[in-house]
């Protein structure tokens, strides 16, 4: 008797185990940045979580969370893009030519440069798909040809300043059209907008799911988990309320994410992107042209590396040859951060957003701490050694079930 419940009790132990690897291997990033939080506010005494620095994280990251979305769907085809960096600074070259030298408005200057960002990204993606040439070989050429560009287009000088408005894309605020002293109020209310939204978009995925009889949380569970988000969404809210309110290049990033959270989830092109990424073989047996897919996700690349070079030459208020530089290995460390699979067809757009935050935590963490750019470079590349091995761990766990 005793020995069943032994027996008994050693298989609750397993089974709990069990749940807590699944819950960590499904949250792993969310559950390091919390943890990131909370330890680099204890090492700084409290700076770390104050309004100012928060908003300051968002700032200067914002330009590699927009790589790493457009990153993303490159990684889930099973290729990288390491010219990133070098459109980065050309088409911030360009846009230092057209508004710092020649007066061009933002407005006519802007779709300018990411039209050129989307034909810098066709120019690559059609190497890749139609002619085959592996993908590291053709962005490694465009980092070194855009790099040489960029010096040519600027003459090794830097133009500034940029005109006020543009600016504003990474540096400005929303107005507080309800005029709070001390709290933007109107970002109070979007907060608690968004809170509801994404309570009702996940309470109506559950109710679809439970209709197509497919396991779902329990309703103690689902209200508690909303509970959870809605706090905090309306907690980081509160964090950028009490300084200026939300950044604009907060707000850019959010429709980023729901634009791309669409498209891997909702539509036909980003189911093939992902079966073109998990078995490029069977994807194309199963009718799906998946030279176009290759195409366009490149052109997609470009487009999203001069947004996020205009961003980047925004906050600067310059054009520099030096912009950009190792930016590349940032974006893929924050796809890899986020769970994306080296081998393509695995990742998520949420997961990306979520190491491109990792990133950002820890170069300002470390910089509050005075820890040096070259331990820092050190840091990051353990993190991203032990965010694959964490992957191919995953992996092999879920073979062996």
């Amino acid at each position: 008797m005793e020995k069943v419940v032994n027996d008994t009790q050693a298989k609750a132990k397993f089974q709990l185990g069990e749940k807590l690897l699944d819950i960590f291997s499904k949250y792993s990033m969310i559950i390091i940045l919390v943890i990131l939080l909370i330890a680099f506010q204890l090492m700084t005494g409290g700076i770390f979580l104050r309004p100012l620095n928060i908003t300051n994280i968002v700032l200067q990251n914002s330009h590699i969370l927009v790589l790493a979305a457009g990153m993303l769907l490159v990684v889930l085809l099973g290729y990288v893009d390491l010219s990133v960096g070098s459109v980065m600074a050309f088409v911030g070259s360009i846009a230092g030519l057209l508004m710092v030298n020649n007066g061009v408005s933002p407005l006519i200057a802007v779709p300018i440069c990411l039209l050129i960002g989307a034909l810098i990204g066709a120019w690559q993606g059609f190497w890749v798909a139609y002619v085959e040439i592996p993908a590291f070989i053709v962005t490694l050429a465009g980092l070194l040809m855009f790099r040489g560009l960029t010096q040519v287009v600027l003459g090794g000088q830097s133009l500034a300043p940029f005109p006020v408005g543009f600016q504003k894309i990474s540096t400005g605020y929303l107005p507080d059209l309800f005029g709070g002293n001390g709290l933007h109020i109107f970002s109070l209310v979007l907060g608690a907008i968004l809170a509801l939204l994404v309570i009702y978009a996940q309470w109506k995925a559950r109710k679809k799911r439970k209709k197509n009889q497919f396991e779902t949380s329990s309703l103690p569970t689902f209200i508690l988990g909303a509970i959870f988000l809605a706090a905090i969404i309306m907690l980081l809210s509160f964090v950028f309320a009490s300084y200026q309110g939300f950044p604009v290049i907060l707000i850019i990033l959010a429709i980023i994410v729901i634009l791309y959270g669409f498209l891997t989830n909702k539509t036909v092109v980003g189911r093939q992107i992902y079966a073109t990424g998990g078995n490029k073989k069977s994807a194309e047996l199963s009718g799906i042209n998946t030279k176009k897919i290759t195409f366009w996700v490149f052109v997609n690349m470009g487009l999203m590396a001069a947004l996020a070079g205009l961003i980047l030459a925004a906050r600067l208020n310059a054009a520099t040859p030096q912009a950009g530089q190792s930016l590349e290995l940032d974006a893929m460390a924050s796809v890899y951060f986020g769970g994306a699979s080296t081998s393509g067809g695995i990742g998520t757009v949420m997961g990306a957003i979520v190491g491109g935050l990792v990133m950002g935590v820890l170069n300002n963490g470390m910089s509050i701490l005075g820890i040096g750019v070259d331990w820092q470079q050190a840091i990051k590349g353990l993190i991203l050694l032990l965010a694959v091995v964490l992957d191919l761990y995953n992996k092999k766990r879920k073979i062996s079930q």
